[in-house]
């Protein structure tokens, strides 16, 4: 077994990790982003539960146009 490889891959792992929390921190003062259309919030007397579905949709296409840059840049090499 690579070691050597396995640590690379975890520090690799841990450093976009750090990232996305920095990111969601930073998203946490946005105002609009929790409360796009299709957001499902349901609020009952002991609890809240709240279901992003339109946020995590339009997070997911931004990080895939992201991700698709950046591997078409490297690939391009």
């Amino acid at each position: 077994m690579n070691f050597g490889a396995l640590g690379k891959t975890l520090i690799f792992i841990g450093i976009v990790i750090a990232v996305f929390g920095v990111l969601m921190m930073l998203f946490s003062k946005v105002p609009f982003l929790s409360r796009l259309p299709g957001d499902i919030k349901i609020e009952r007397e002991n609890f809240t539960i709240y279901f992003p579905v339109t946020s995590c949709i339009i997070i997911g296409i931004i990080i895939t146009v992201i991700l698709n840059v950046i591997f078409w840049l490297i690939i391009r090499k």
